[in-house]
């Protein structure tokens, strides 16, 4: 098949085939050219592909990671209520056990009192 391919150059002067052989030459050039082009245009585009994909999961880790802390943000104020409200508790009851306390020795003073009375 060939054969039939190069028969319609027969005839042709050296320089006009000289000329088409040139011509064909750079012909398969450009061929190994557009194909290495179309090649790393497919390796770019498989990469831009994977780091859009890595930016996509990296926008729900990040998106999954800020509902996290917002969440850990709301337990830690509701944390701190909680322990202000504690504290304020334990105050009350520090304050009434010292009333109590006091009470309690004023009470100690007056059987002590009453029992001096009672000796006498």
């Amino acid at each position: 098949m060939s054969w039939a391919v190069e028969e319609w150059k027969e005839g042709l002067s050296p320089r006009v085939l000289q000329k088409i052989h040139e011509l064909e030459s750079q012909v398969d050039k450009l061929k190994k050219e557009r194909q290495q082009r179309q090649y790393q245009l497919e390796t770019l585009e498989a990469a831009l592909q994977k780091q859009k994909q890595k930016v996509e999961n990296e926008k729900s880790e990040s998106a999954i990671l800020k509902r996290e802390n917002q969440s850990l943000m709301e337990l830690c104020d509701s944390l701190e209520k909680a322990k202000q409200k504690i504290t304020h508790d334990l105050q009350v009851k520090e304050s009434q056990v010292n009333i109590q306390s006091g009470q309690l020795n004023s009470s100690k003073k007056d059987i002590e009192r009453l029992e001096q009375e009672l000796k006498r």
